[in-house]
C-alpha cells in the first residue's frame, strides 16, 4: 500500500466506492445483496491495496458482516409488519446461532486465511448447485424438527455465516423450505435470524482483528474497514435499482443461472488462490 496514510485512505476509498457500485449493480440483478457478493468483491480490492494475504479473507468477511447489519435489521422489521415471521422459531435459533458466530470469531482470531476461502468455497458451491440444478425442490419433511434439531441448525448457520461473511439467509432459508415453510415466511424468519448474526459477526470481527491492526489498512477496527462501511452501504443501495432494472429484462432461470455462474467462478478464484 501507499506509504503516506492520506495516500492509503484516498486509494482505500476509490477502490471502495468502485466496489460498491458493482456490489449494488450484482445485488439487484441477482437478488441477493450479502456477502455471496460483497466478501468477493472485497477480496479483489485489498488484494489491490496489498493487504496481507494471512489477514486479508477475514477483513472482508467482517466488514461484510458490518455492511449488511443495517439492511439485516431494515429487513426483519419490515417483514415483521407483515406478520411473515416465525418469531419463535428465531427465539429458538437466536442463541445457538450467536454461540456459532462466536465459534467463528475465535477461528478467525487464530486461523490462516485458507480456512476462510475453503469454507467459502463449500458455501459458494452449495448455493451454486442449488441456482444451477433446481435445489429448491429439496425435501426434508412437511413440518418443522425437533427443538434439539433446530439448535443444531441454529449453530450451524451462525458458524457458517461468521466463516463466510453472510447474514445466514441463504443456509436458514435452505432449512425451512426443505421443511415446507412457504418462502415467504422462510424470508422473513430468515432475516430475523440475521439480525443477531451480524451484529454479534461485527463485534466478534472487531475484536478478533485488534491483535492485527499493525497489517490492516487505514481506519480500520479489528477486522471491519470502516471506510469499506460508510462507502459501500450507501454506494451499493443506490447502484441496485440499475441491477434490479437489469433484472426484469431476464427470466428468472436464467438470473439463477447467472448467479450459479458467478458463484462457480468465485469459488474457481478461491481455489486458485488456495494452490
Amino acid at each position: 500500500m501507499l506509504g503516506h496514510p492520506i495516500g492509503e485512505i484516498a486509494l482505500l476509498a476509490f477502490w471502495i466506492v468502485g466496489a460498491g457500485i458493482l456490489v449494488g449493480i450484482l445485488a439487484g440483478l441477482f437478488g441477493i445483496g450479502g456477502g455471496a457478493i460483497i466478501v468477493p468483491v472485497l477480496y479483489e480490492v485489498f488484494r489491490v491495496l496489498g493487504v496481507p494475504e494471512d489477514v486479508r479473507m477475514q477483513m472482508c468477511i467482517g466488514t461484510s458482516l458490518a455492511i449488511i447489519v443495517p439492511t439485516t435489521v431494515r429487513s426483519y422489521l419490515e417483514h415483521k409488519k407483515k406478520g411473515a415471521v416465525i418469531v419463535d422459531l428465531v427465539r429458538i435459533w437466536a442463541l445457538p446461532a450467536v454461540a456459532g458466530v462466536a465459534a467463528g470469531s475465535l477461528v478467525a482470531l487464530y486461523a490462516p486465511s485458507s480456512v476462510f476461502k475453503v469454507a467459502f468455497v463449500i458455501f459458494a458451491i452449495f448455493i451454486a448447485a442449488r441456482m444451477l440444478f433446481g435445489g429448491d425442490k429439496w425435501n426434508l419433511g412437511t413440518e418443522l424438527p425437533g427443538r434439539g434439531l433446530l439448535l443444531i441448525y441454529g449453530f450451524i448457520t451462525g458458524l457458517f455465516s461468521s466463516l463466510v461473511g453472510v447474514s445466514g439467509g441463504s443456509l436458514s432459508n435452505v432449512v425451512l423450505t426443505s421443511y415446507g415453510r412457504p418462502m415467504q415466511q422462510a424470508v422473513a424468519t430468515s432475516a430475523g435470524v440475521g439480525v443477531p448474526i451480524t451484529i454479534a459477526g461485527t463485534v466478534g470481527y472487531i475484536l478478533a482483528g485488534w491483535p492485527h491492526m499493525a497489517q490492516l489498512p487505514p481506519l480500520s477496527i479489528g477486522f471491519v474497514s470502516l471506510i469499506g462501511v460508510a462507502l459501500m452501504a450507501p454506494v451499493s443501495n443506490y447502484t441496485v435499482s440499475y441491477g434490479v432494472r437489469l433484472a426484469h429484462w431476464l427470466p428468472r432461470r436464467q438470473l439463477e443461472i447467472g448467479f450459479g455462474i458467478f458463484l462457480a467462478a468465485v469459488s474457481l478464484r478461491f481455489i486458485w488462490s488456495l494452490l
